[in-house]
């Protein structure tokens, strides 16, 4: 009889510092010995929007990062890497005079710089760093093609402001939308979306809107990802990036460094917050970074 392999796994909130909100992820802190096949199943059978497996470096990293959503692998995730980076930084951190830990986790997309502040009880603030420049996509559909497919009318879509698609590691659609009123209201189309947009370099939308004031925050956001397999998700790292990359290159200046505050998955129940800034330099922003806290929900085991 062939005896099995104990695998330990910690869930966690990302982007919230308790309660119900933020995004889940499921955090395997050492997959190795699992087969592609057997972490594609696992992220399944969790069936939280990522699931990320913690594997030795290869190319002098800290660790290296494989991210799955229930039906696939991705390159890159903002709140996995962030998730990942607190826990692996609170199992291995014992001395709390140790203010702050940095970490490079290598993943599919390339090298990523992650920034944590342990703090107690299994919560955490990470930061990560997208360390090169944004890369524009194809123009996106019309207004009146992204309104239809959002249930919404043209006006409801931003004046002075178009859709753009843009990567920081993951392709985004970003749709500006003129008030929050109209953010609420976005209800995406399936049908519309297989013939419009799922087969675009960006099939991903991430909708923003400037907050309502006293929110303390600046904009609203949300997203939709059914390609991979996320009717919506609670919040987006990887995606908050590339607003950060949009906002910031609509700024008049040439050198600066320029924080929002985006409030995402509110719709869904679970209340988010997510830190983003822009570095720009001779008039082009050349990196990007998200940052939020972290708390812990649970720990077990599985055998496979």
């Amino acid at each position: 009889m062939t005896t099995k392999a104990t695998y330990r796994f910690h869930i966690v909130n990302v982007f919230t510092d308790g309660g119900a909100g933020g995004n889940p992820l499921a955090v395997v802190p050492n997959a190795v010995g699992l087969t592609d096949d057997q972490l594609q199943a696992r992220a399944s059978e969790f069936g939280l929007s990522e699931t990320a497996f913690v594997l030795p470096p290869r190319s002098g990293g800290s660790f290296r990062l494989r991210i799955f959503t229930p039906t696939t692998e991705l390159p890159f995730a903002g709140h996995p890497t962030i998730g990942s980076a607190v826990v692996v930084a609170g199992l291995h951190e014992t001395d709390p005079a140790v203010p702050e830990r940095r970490l490079v986790i290598e993943e599919a997309a390339g090298t990523v710089d992650v920034s944590v502040q342990p703090e107690r009880d299994g919560l955490g603030f990470g930061r990560l760093t997208i360390p090169h420049p944004p890369i524009g996509g194809p123009p996106p559909p019309s207004k009146r093609s992204l309104a239809a497919l959002l249930s919404l009318t043209v006006v409801d879509l931003a004046d002075g402001l178009a859709p753009a698609a843009i990567s920081c590691g993951v392709p985004f659609l970003l749709v500006p939308l003129r008030d929050t009123a109209a953010l609420r209201e976005a209800r995406l189309d399936h049908a519309r979306w297989l013939r419009v947009l799922a087969a675009h370099w960006a099939p991903h939308l991430y909708l923003f809107a400037p907050a309502d004031a006293g929110s303390g925050l600046d904009y609203g956001a949300r997203m939709f990802a059914p390609a991979l397999g996320i009717a919506e998700d609670p919040a987006t790292g990887g995606a908050a990036v590339t607003l950060a990359a949009y906002l910031g290159e609509h700024l008049p200046t040439a050198n600066s460094t320029t924080a929002w505050v985006i409030g995402q998955g509110a719709e869904v129940g679970r209340p988010s917050v997510l830190h983003a800034e822009a570095v720009k330099a001779a008039g082009r922003v050349v990196l990007t970074r998200v940052g939020g806290q972290v708390s812990a929900v649970d720990t077990g085991r599985f055998a496979a």
